[in-house]
């Protein structure tokens, strides 16, 4: 299946039920537990807050657009930053992500570390991917410099900059 296919499926599918597309197969999500939710809610809140303070024009994502890493691998991530001119107001998928975040949950934990890993940092755009632990509070930040150098932190507490976009996301857990 193509992205664009999956894109007609997926429009089909209850509101409620949430899927991926991973080299052309379709991979269903489990349900979120309370704490995933939460702590989507209040990266994509201070994320946002963050970008506004600091008069940029991007715009922040909570799930449901759709990032397409290639022709047969589209992703729903937590989070994600966008920067530069507004997608019009009927776009599902974004090519051009700047900032990806997913929030770690028993059924996706393996993904996200692993292929999704790969598969963000695929495209050109993306400089950061924040991979977050719920349950040891925790955010892995994978970024990438301007060399195409990925560097790796582990961050338990603190603020995390994200450069670019010129911000710093702070108290992600609450």
């Amino acid at each position: 299946m193509t992205s664009d296919e999956f894109i007609a499926w997926a429009m089909e599918q209850p509101e409620h039920e949430h899927y991926e597309l991973v080299a052309g197969e379709i991979v269903g999500m489990a349900p979120e537990r309370s704490t995933h939710a939460l702590t989507k809610f209040r990266i994509a809140r201070r994320l946002a807050e963050a970008v506004e303070a600091a008069g940029l024009a991007c715009t922040v994502y909570p799930d449901g657009m759709a990032v397409e890493i290639d022709a047969n691998t589209l992703y729903e991530p937590d989070v994600m930053v966008r920067c530069g001119m507004p997608l019009p107001d009927d776009a599902i998928k974004v090519t051009d992500p700047l900032v990806v975040v997913e929030v770690i949950s028993p059924s996706s934990r393996s993904r996200d570390a692993g292929a999704k890993l790969g598969d963000y940092f695929r495209l050109a755009s993306v400089r950061h991917y924040l991979i977050v632990e719920t349950e040891n509070r925790t955010v892995i930040h994978h970024a990438r410099d301007t060399a195409g150098a990925i560097a790796t932190r582990i961050v338990r507490d603190g603020a995390i900059r994200l450069d670019p976009p010129g911000i710093e996301l702070r108290d992600f857990f609450g």
